[in-house]
């Protein structure tokens, strides 16, 4: 490639991956004095490109907003990543779509990145779940970015929900809508294949503190029984007929303490106290209750349906 037309798409991908530009680190990282980096720019510009001149002591660039960068500006690593990225994306619902997308950038990619991205083979396992719609993905997206009330028909359930919309993510295959619910007055997860929103959106809104700040930490505690703060409901002590070394690994976010012997202290929580005497079950070890009393009834309730099971 002449060594002119490389320095200017070596420009347009810097200029790419940052909003301003100062034009002496321009001319810096492209290794040219400043007035060519001036040529440049209005090389650009005849091309078709956007390019503004930013104020300062120094001067700079900015793209302008609305360009189409072609797509042989990947390098490998940004095409291996978005191939990656778009191969992996039916565990979230959008196989098709993305599988669209992805021939559609091969397609215009320079031969040598194309090469490189047919030999990355990825088998994306989907977990079972439904599509979505990637309309519906992208309203409430944009309510959740203009914190607009949102109002949509969910399921089954009459009349429609009215909630602030906080944080859109991706669990097992799931799209998730995390929210505030105005008629309830509390957190709500809402899975996204359910979902039919209603136009227009409602007023703006001031956003909410999710509990412990942490929307991973929320929607895993959602699913696993735990309230907002993280905490079990249900939580119980043991001495487990095991070193520590041997249940630490299996203990999950449980608290083991040695005491000697081949034996220790575990403090663990669950979702229900038959759950947790479940849970401790799988030690296949000797087990002796601390407490507390719910903790020794459901060992005692499990007991009696395992007798039952085994006669």
């Amino acid at each position: 490639m002449p060594k002119t037309s490389a320095r200017l798409l070596a420009l347009l991908s810097l200029l790419q991956a940052r909003r301003d530009w100062p034009g002496p680190l321009l001319a810096e990282r492209l290794e040219v004095s400043a007035r060519t980096v001036r040529r440049d720019v209005d090389r650009l510009r005849e091309l078709g490109y956007p390019i503004t001149t930013t104020k300062g002591p120094e001067g700079g660039y900015r793209l302008g907003a609305g360009t189409q960068l072609p797509p042989l500006l990947f390098d490998d690593e940004q095409a291996v990543a978005l191939a990656v990225a778009l191969r992996t994306a039916t565990g979230a619902g959008l196989g098709d779509a993305a599988a669209r997308a992805l021939n559609t950038v091969r397609q215009v990619m320079p031969a040598r990145l194309r090469h490189r991205v047919d030999a990355l083979q990825v088998t994306a396992v989907a977990a079972a779940g439904p599509s979505v719609d990637p309309a519906v993905l992208a309203a409430l997206s944009a309510a959740v970015h203009a914190r607009e009330v949102l109002r949509f028909g969910y399921a089954a359930a009459d009349p429609p929900r009215r909630v602030e919309p906080h944080h859109l993510v991706t669990r097992g295959g799931r799209w998730y809508l995390v929210a505030w619910d105005l008629d309830r007055g509390d957190w709500r997860t809402f899975r996204v294949d359910r979902i039919t929103p209603r136009i227009p959106t409602g007023p703006r809104f001031a956003a909410r503190d999710l509990p412990g700040g942490d929307v991973a930490a929320f929607v895993e505690a959602r699913f696993s029984g735990r309230d907002a703060g993280g905490a079990w409901p249900c939580r119980g002590e043991v001495i487990l007929g095991l070193p520590a070394d041997v249940v630490s690994p299996y203990a999950g976010d449980g608290v083991v303490e040695a005491l000697g012997a081949g034996r220790c202290r575990l403090v663990l929580g669950a979702w229900s106290w038959t759950g947790l005497a479940a849970g401790l079950g799988r030690f296949d070890a000797g087990i002796e209750v601390v407490g507390p009393r719910e903790l020794k009834d459901a060992f005692a309730l499990l007991a009696r349906r395992y007798a039952a099971a085994s006669s």
